[in-house]
């Protein structure tokens, strides 16, 4: 359908290299279907001992991805294409790069944060921005961005998103998310706009805290979730889920918006109707610490809604829970076999399968 009717259009990567995808879950059992919802972070600086887990994570326990931060590009390329070798399903490679890779690895480009650019009167150079960085990540073998921040700064006591975000007009902020998303999109490279429902207002930082966001539907409807709304009917590939708690949107007080059903599959793909890739934003951050990290996280974001579980403090606990809640028929098969195959068809639109 036509972003401009008003309709959200799909997201590129569905129903992308279908007999590879039906091959290759052909190929899984239930249990490699749930590792390949599992992402895990990697660092090209660090020693033997970090690069024998991650050897290990893929080799034995089927992880679908990696998130690499901090490093060097020739000594991530390496890296990653050792893993890449070790693995019986190609890894999605992911990177939460904001502003261009030189936010992660030296001796690469740094691009202006995104308030600055939020100041210009047009949006052509934003598009040429994403494209290039699209083009970047490419060369280092890197498939999605975690990134734009698509959050409404409407809180100057915000600590944490601030210079993230485009500005503090939700028209204006919208129609740069949009930019950069279809400048990555256009190269090929899948994209997560976060922190949904939104983290503008906001004065607590979910890396430590549970932030609170007390606005009424009609504020969260016309500011919060604008660019979100937006970014969908554009064909956006992947959104990030917040952890934030909305009462107005969770009535279970303490939940976080990524592990509340109302909100991923409530507002997120009934209302708004977004059918991409729907990913958390970490599972070790403190804002979770209401959850024991076990497993528990990962099995409530996936019950949820969430397709990629981001950075869960212990993978088999994450999987071995997933698994006894659908022994339990607390989750259905068909939710695990949903979120596998949208995983590995956002893998092949993004040429992971080369």
């Amino acid at each position: 359908m036509s972003a401009d009717r008003g309709y959200p259009e799909d997201p590129p990567f569905l129903g992308s290299g279908v007999e590879w995808v039906d091959s290759v879950m052909a190929g899984l059992n239930l249990e490699q279907r749930i590792s390949q919802m599992i992402m895990v972070a990697a660092y090209s600086r660090q020693g033997d001992v970090n690069v024998k887990q991650l050897e290990r994570l893929v080799s034995k326990e089927g992880i679908g991805g990696l998130i690499f931060f901090q490093g060097n590009p020739v000594k991530q390329a390496n890296l990653s294409n050792r893993l890449q070798s070790l693995a019986d399903v190609p890894l999605l490679i992911a990177m939460d790069a904001e502003n261009g890779l030189g936010m992660r690895l030296d001796s690469c480009v740094t691009y202006p944060p995104q308030m600055i650019l939020g100041a210009l009167g047009g949006d052509a150079a934003i598009y040429r921005m994403g494209r290039d960085m699209a083009r970047q990540m490419k060369r280092l073998g890197v498939h999605m961005n975690l990134a734009p921040v698509a959050d409404v700064n409407n809180n100057p006591l915000n600590p944490v998103i601030h210079t993230r975000s485009f500005g503090s007009d939700p028209s204006g902020v919208s129609k740069k998310v949009v930019a950069l998303v279809r400048g990555m999109q256009d190269q090929h490279i899948l994209v997560a706009a976060k922190h949904f429902p939104g983290h503008g207002d906001t004065e607590t930082d979910s890396h430590h805290a549970l932030p609170r966001i007390d606005h009424a539907p009609v504020h969260l409807d016309s500011v919060e979730l604008r660019p979100f709304r937006e970014a969908i009917k554009a064909g956006i590939t992947g959104i990030m889920s917040g952890h934030l708690e909305v009462p107005a949107m969770e009535a279970d007080p303490g939940r976080a918006s990524s592990m509340s059903a109302s909100i991923i599959r409530g507002v997120l793909r009934d209302k708004l109707e977004f059918r991409g890739l729907v990913v958390t934003d970490a599972l070790n951050m403190r804002s979770l610490s209401a959850l024991p990290a076990d497993g528990s996280r990962a099995l409530e974001a996936v019950k949820a809604g969430n397709d990629i579980l981001l950075m869960p403090s212990n993978v088999p606990a994450a999987v071995t829970a997933i698994k006894r809640a659908l022994k339990r028929g607390e989750i259905r098969e068909a939710t695990i076999n949903a979120s596998c195959r949208r995983i590995l068809e956002a893998k092949y639109w993004a040429g992971a399968h080369h």
